[in-house]
């Protein structure tokens, strides 16, 4: 707008009403970038060279609403990103580019996002220039062999268990940083847990939970398989804080569960 263009923002694409005013200007390429729902038949014939996807995942792995959380909590070795076209399905279209990002073993879903951002951004400019320029790129279709699905994340999957081990617990923290955040009850109060680490070395520790150390170097806890130390936490209500300022605050830690249920 700061530039003189004319925005529209249609509520919605699905009722001819609301479509009508785009699908009077005609258009060359429709690009798309997080959109989150699929068009409709109308939107996507409306472009002369169709619709354009740019989709956060090396497909056909992980299509739909969460690849980058579901790469994560998978422990894929890498990600990237696929620029598509756009057909009726979900995330079924054809690929123009593909471009491959590694997954490192301290990355979160917000880590991996603005990496993707970059070079999605990157690899579209690219696609759109050669198609600007008439260089025409091949799309090659989906194999069928190595589809997944990243359903949305739902918030009931970001309590810890405890009695996983604790590679899987790290994942999971990665991967729901920054929403919806793990979390897990201790006592009478519920904390996100936002940075932690597993431990080499195969022990036998008490109940899975349980926390043996709390200094402020992390707070080691217990796994199902496994020592988990975590370096930073948010109690309810609170902003996020080291370890040293969580155990400060707090007297006994030593011995206590987490993710035993409220009495």
């Amino acid at each position: 707008m700061d530039r003189g263009l004319r925005v529209l923002e249609p509520a919605t694409l699905k009722t001819a009403e609301a479509i009508g005013p785009l699908l009077a200007i005609p258009i060359d390429v429709l690009a798309v970038a997080a959109y989150g729902l699929i068009l409709p038949p109308a939107a996507l014939a409306w472009p002369r060279h169709g619709a354009i996807n740019v989709h956060a995942s090396l497909l056909p792995r992980w299509r739909g609403a969460a690849p980058i959380p579901r790469a994560l909590l998978a422990g894929d070795a890498e990600t990237g990103v696929t620029i598509m076209q756009m057909d009726a399905g979900l995330d079924s279209g054809p690929m123009l580019d593909t471009v491959r990002v590694p997954l490192g073993a301290r990355d979160t879903a917000a880590s991996v996002t603005a990496k993707l951002a970059h070079e999605g951004a990157a690899a579209l400019i690219r696609v759109l220039r050669d198609l600007d320029a008439g260089r025409v790129r091949r799309a090659i279709a989906q194999p069928a062999a190595g589809v997944t699905y990243a359903a949305k994340l739902d918030k009931r999957e970001a309590t810890i268990d405890w009695g996983s081990n604790a590679v899987a617990i790290d994942r999971m923290i990665r991967a729901f940083d920054p929403t919806p955040g793990a979390s897990s009850t201790l006592g009478a109060e519920t904390v996100k847990l936002w940075r932690a680490e597993p431990l080499d070395g195969a022990v036998v520790d008490p109940a899975p939970g349980t926390i043996l150390e709390a200094t402020r170097d992390g707070v080691i806890v217990t796994c199902g398989s496994g020592r988990l130390r975590i370096t930073e936490l948010q109690p309810a209500g609170s902003r996020r804080m080291d370890a040293a300022a969580f155990a400060a605050g707090r007297h006994g830690l030593r011995g206590a569960r987490f993710g035993v249920p409220r009495e």
